[in-house]
């Protein structure tokens, strides 16, 4: 059985998005610069990619969101993201973090534990494995070796939610977010989208988005998952391998609407 009040909040949320067409600030990697952009002009928001430490605390006073993605990491990249999010979080601007390959090497993994230490983030978004990655030393969670999947994560992850102060959002064939307390799956996706480079950071920057709408991180978390997730099975309905279906995937970010939305959002609590 799926909630019903939370469809209708993502139907919401698509309509207020396009109606506002929120600035979305991102610092981001190499890889996916373009095709975010594009995603996010396709959903209804206004991107923008700008890394320089010299302009980012201006740029982030324009933006409805900040989306920090530590995908082609330098130290330089780390400095603007550390005063892009100190200006946000002073502006009550919300950030999103998406720590991809946090695990796989210690200045990613020490990185994204600095800018969670550091700022104020509403929402991080990742794999399993990325995430549960960010436990502190002597911390209640498992170890990453031992937990990769979503359902194996999820008890970590209702631990770390509180002990690090923010929502996560773990994806995988069935979504997880939760603030501690709170807790919903996502079930919206198709498996062409494990088949695409940056869909998962174009799910965080579709998050960012939805932050800039919504003030409660969970809901707007949950709803913009359940978005995208409804893009990737629109997209397969006329696109049946990686090449078209990308492309696919950005008219569908663009050509659903608010009741396609509330009629195919496929969110339940556990």
């Amino acid at each position: 059985m799926f909630d019903q009040q939370l469809a209708q909040k993502a139907g919401e949320n698509l309509k207020n998005l396009r109606e506002k067409k929120p600035l979305i600030h991102n610092i981001t990697n190499y890889v996916v610069m373009n095709y975010t952009a594009n995603a996010l002009l396709a959903c209804g928001a206004s991107p923008v990619m700008a890394h320089a430490a010299e302009e980012v605390e201006e740029m982030v006073s324009f933006a409805g969101a900040l989306v920090l993605n530590i995908g082609t990491l330098t130290p330089y990249w780390i400095d603007s993201m550390l005063k892009a999010g100190k200006r946000a979080n002073e502006l009550d601007v919300p950030i999103i973090l998406d720590p991809v390959g946090s695990g796989a090497t210690r200045l990613r993994t020490d990185s994204a534990k600095r800018l969670i230490d550091e700022l104020s983030i509403k929402v991080v978004r990742g794999n399993a494995s990325e995430v549960l990655s960010l436990a502190k030393e002597g911390s209640k969670t498992k170890g990453v070796d031992s937990i990769h999947s979503v359902d194996e994560a999820s008890d970590a992850a209702l631990i770390l939610a509180k002990e690090l102060n923010t929502t996560l959002a773990i994806t995988g064939a069935v979504d997880l977010i939760t603030d501690g307390e709170r807790i919903y799956r996502v079930s919206n996706g198709h498996e062409l989208m494990g088949y695409v480079t940056g869909t998962g950071c174009t799910a965080t920057v579709i998050i960012g988005a939805f932050l800039a709408v919504d003030s409660d991180p969970v809901e707007a978390a949950t709803t913009a998952l359940a978005y995208f997730g409804l893009v990737g099975e629109k997209a397969a309905t006329t696109a049946h391998a990686p090449g078209s279906f990308q492309i696919a995937m950005l008219d569908a970010l663009n050509t659903i609407d608010k009741k396609q939305m509330e009629e195919g959002a496929k969110i339940h609590t556990p």
